[in-house]
This record gives structure tokens, C-alpha cells and sequence, in this order.
């Protein structure tokens, strides 16, 4: 019987979201301008310049900011932003859209081919998952690049 019960023993999986700050106190996202502002309050001004990083804000259904989640920490050129991790963190704060944000330290607000081909691939996901992805903010210590004002999120 024991040999029995280990063969079918696995791990438990709990999914837990603990919210912090009142649904009506949170930040509203109604622009890029907003998004980005968010971002940048909540990004190291002593690594903006120095390595790459991947980010994402979770909006409630009224555009209200639940969270912001670091995705990854890369190299000077680049960083990998995993479609898994997006989208677990999405589903399990219960997030109904969800902004991309990651830096060029280079200060270059021009988006490159990756950057594109990642947005058009997670843009493609969130629709799958009634999950939409608003916007991909691209951002520098003097500025950012919104891809939704640029009209790059098809």
C-alpha cells in the first residue's frame, strides 16, 4: 500500500495574490504618459544606464495598477523576457491587461527587430488568454517610446 501512495504523491500548487492597497487608492493608467511615470518611479536610476531589465504592470479591469512585477535582469545589449512568466503573473493576480516595460541602457528609444517580434508574440498571447497587452514602453533616463502611441501594437 505505501509503495502505492508514493507513486501517486505530488506537490501541492496554492495560488495566492495578497492585496496591499485599496482598489479606489491605486494609480490610473489612462496614457503612456501615466504607465511610464510608474515605471520610473519604480526602476533604479542607478541601473537604468548600466543593464537591461523587463518589466510589467498588472491592470485591474478600471486600468488600475495592481502591481509591477520584474520579469528579468540582463546584459548591456538585451534581456530575456519569458511569455511563461508574463502571463503566470498576470493570471495569478488575476490582472485583466497587462503594460511591458524594459530599458535600453544605451538611451536609443528606437525599438529593435526582438523587441518587436517579442511584443507582436505576447500581444498574440493575451489574446488567446482574454488577457490584452496594452502597450510596450521603452524606456531611457531622459525619456521613453510607447509602442500603442507609435501605433505598434497590432
Amino acid at each position: 500500500m505505501k509503495q502505492n501512495q508514493e507513486k501517486y504523491a505530488i506537490s501541492e500548487i496554492k495560488l495566492t495574490y495578497t492585496r496591499k492597497v485599496k482598489a479606489d487608492k491605486r494609480p490610473k493608467i489612462t496614457s503612456s504618459q501615466d504607465a511610464h511615470s510608474l515605471f520610473r518611479a519604480n526602476w533604479d536610476d542607478m541601473t537604468i544606464n548600466l543593464f537591461e531589465e523587463f518589466k510589467i504592470l498588472l491592470l485591474d479591469r478600471n486600468n488600475r495598477c495592481m502591481g509591477i512585477v520584474p520579469i528579468s535582469q540582463g546584459g548591456v545589449s538585451g534581456t530575456v523576457a519569458d511569455a511563461k512568466l508574463i502571463f503566470a503573473s498576470a493570471l495569478k493576480a488575476r490582472a485583466c491587461a497587462i503594460i511591458l516595460g524594459h530599458n535600453h541602457p544605451s538611451g536609443n528609444l528606437k525599438e529593435s527587430l526582438s523587441d518587436r517580434d517579442l511584443t507582436k508574440k505576447l500581444v498574440k498571447a493575451g489574446r488567446y488568454l482574454n488577457l490584452p497587452i496594452l502597450d510596450h514602453l521603452i524606456l531611457t533616463n531622459e525619456g521613453y517610446a510607447s509602442f500603442a502611441d507609435n501605433g505598434l501594437m497590432l
